[in-house]
């Protein structure tokens, strides 16, 4: 009922809403567009000139403001949502310092200093706890935990988000090897609390790269894991990223790629649909693959299967036809580079640290 109410006073005052996303809406002001986007009764506004965001906090007021006055933050360092984004010099960096304090102080074992880890996952990320199950109350700080991390993982810290994906896989009846797993997110984050997410888009917003990896029958129930990066050409940092087991068991390394690619089709599709709505004409879509196999089949659909790959739904060569009306590329890239391997593996060492920078938008 509020959100009904809200949007159609925000549509009484010339505001048109995103058909792609229900919770961001523009109005254009002397030939500047005015973008409001929302989360219930959090609002960011933004608009070249001051003085639209100064109206617009008045009429906030206006028709608000006797359930409570609706105060605003202005400048370059905004807290929202648990996040503290700065906008500096082009970039836009996010950190989550307080929200992972906060999730420090609640956890029952306090790290000190030197109580901290290289990396957020262990290196059998994908293997099955058959050992003994936690308590009761063990079972509700784990899952309260993970819940909170998973929230932070889609937002500023992107460099959990694997082995979160994972851990989100047992809260119903975690293990004790699934508690030590947690502990030593727990001990990376620690170790790395100050660490922010730098994004830019040096080129502009109309070219965007989206990395697709997938690591074949690495779950104990043999489905394969999704790993997937975009960003955009010539920028900082990874926009978005996505991290999930599959639904379906697949025969092969290819068929898991193509199935990785089928699960990410809506968001490769949605992100120019909704860009071109924001007024940023968006002229190349690409994914990257390193399996050349799985190209072939997305690109020539059936005519490309082989006994391997017939019996494939004919949803997951829906890429295909993406392909065909132009809407998206699909390009060869050498493992070696493929960032997304990060998002579909328990990453160690060189290879953890070089895509983790990438993703994170660091530049040391």
């Amino acid at each position: 009922l509020f959100y009904k109410k809200f949007k159609k006073d925000l549509e009484g005052i010339g505001f048109k809403f995103n058909p792609y996303d229900p919770c961001v809406a523009n109005r254009m002001i002397n030939n500047s567009q005015h973008t409001v986007r929302f989360h219930v009764d959090d609002l960011m506004s933004s608009h070249v000139d001051p003085e639209i965001n100064n109206n617009f906090q008045t009429w906030l007021n206006e028709m608000y403001g006797s359930y409570g006055e609706v105060t605003a933050t202005r400048g370059k360092v905004h807290d929202y949502l648990g996040m503290t984004v700065v906008f500096k010099n082009g970039e836009v960096r996010i950190n989550m310092i307080e929200y992972i304090k906060e999730m420090l102080s609640e956890f029952p074992i306090k790290f000190n200093k030197k109580d901290r880890s290289v990396n957020p996952a262990t290196a059998d990320l994908f293997k099955e706890d058959t050992g003994k199950k936690l308590n009761e109350a063990e079972r509700e700080i784990f899952h309260r935990t993970v819940a909170k991390a998973l929230f932070m993982c889609k937002r500023a810290r992107l460099d959990i988000q694997p082995v979160v994906a994972v851990l989100c896989t047992h809260v119903q009846g975690p293990g004790r090897n699934d508690w030590n797993r947690l502990v030593h997110m727990m001990k990376y984050l620690n170790g790395t609390i100050n660490d922010e997410l730098v994004l830019n888009a040096d080129y502009g917003v109309g070219s965007i790269e989206r990395y697709m990896d997938a690591s074949f029958a690495v779950h104990p129930d043999f489905k394969s894991h999704t790993g997937a990066v975009m960003r955009f050409t010539g920028g900082k940092g990874g926009v978005e990223a996505t991290s999930s087991k599959q639904k379906l068991n697949t025969s092969s390394s290819t068929t898991a790629e193509l199935v990785a690619v089928d699960d990410a089709l809506p968001m490769i599709m949605w992100t120019p649909l909704f860009l071109e709505q924001q007024g940023y004409k968006v002229h190349n879509n690409t994914v990257y693959q390193d399996n050349k196999s799985a190209i072939l089949l997305e690109e020539n659909g059936k005519k490309s299967s082989g006994r391997r790959t017939r019996a494939l739904n004919v949803r997951y060569f829906m890429v295909t036809d993406q392909v065909d009306k132009g809407n998206l590329n699909i390009k060869y890239c050498p493992t070696d580079d493929m960032v997304a391997d990060f998002m579909s593996k328990g990453l160690q060492g060189v290879k953890f640290e070089k895509f983790r920078k990438e993703i994170m938008g660091m530049h040391y």
